[in-house]
């Protein structure tokens, strides 16, 4: 199947996402008059549980090592809204550049991971999963480091929920939103 993978980042570029409807599985745009984002200064936070987490260092932390099974784990739900033909628009995406797996690994098995898309200075987050206890809070942790480093303007996580929100995750306005999506278009940032 062919995707007008230009046309795409040109959707996210704007500040939709794609989403598969659960009915019948098929794509199509979405946008939201509020956005969550993941703070990428000091009001990003985590449970002080964690510390003794990260400082055991049972993850190992690797990007885009295994995609495909990033976005089947971030898929494996009762209910999700990454479909078959979202999950080849993904890869395709990843071919291209565009989309990156942000994992945790704990020796050969991958633990949890990220799924996000990199345009310019801005982290599309579009889902998360753990397969290991604290795999994707690990992952939470070390990819707001990494997007840190390399001058991201924001982290965009969509829609809030009470998970999110232990990291420190904030609302703001769709106007605000896309004030800072056209500062972030003007970076060239890398992920990898």
């Amino acid at each position: 199947m062919e995707f007008d993978i230009p046309s795409i980042i040109q959707g996210y570029a704007q500040g939709y996402f794609l989403m598969a409807n659960v009915g019948d599985e098929s794509v199509g745009w979405y946008s939201s008059r509020k956005r969550a984002l993941i703070p990428l200064d000091d009001r990003f936070r985590y449970p002080s549980s964690l510390n003794r987490v990260l400082n055991q260092e049972r993850f190992t932390v690797a990007i885009n090592r295994d995609f495909k099974a990033v976005v089947e784990g971030c898929s494996d739900r009762e209910t999700t809204w990454i479909s078959p033909e979202l999950k080849e628009i993904y890869w395709e995406l990843h071919c291209q550049g565009w989309a990156h797996s942000f994992e945790t690994w704990q020796g050969d098995t991958l633990a949890g991971g990220i799924l996000g898309i990199a345009i310019g200075g801005a982290f599309i987050g579009e889902s998360m999963f753990y397969r290991i206890p604290e795999g994707s809070k690990v992952a939470m942790v070390k990819l707001v480091e990494r997007l840190r480093d390399r001058q991201f303007v924001f982290f965009d996580a969509q829609m809030s929920n009470p998970h999110l929100d232990r990291f420190g995750a904030y609302t703001i306005s769709d106007r605000e939103y896309q004030g800072l999506l056209q500062k972030a278009l003007q970076r060239s940032c890398s992920l990898v």
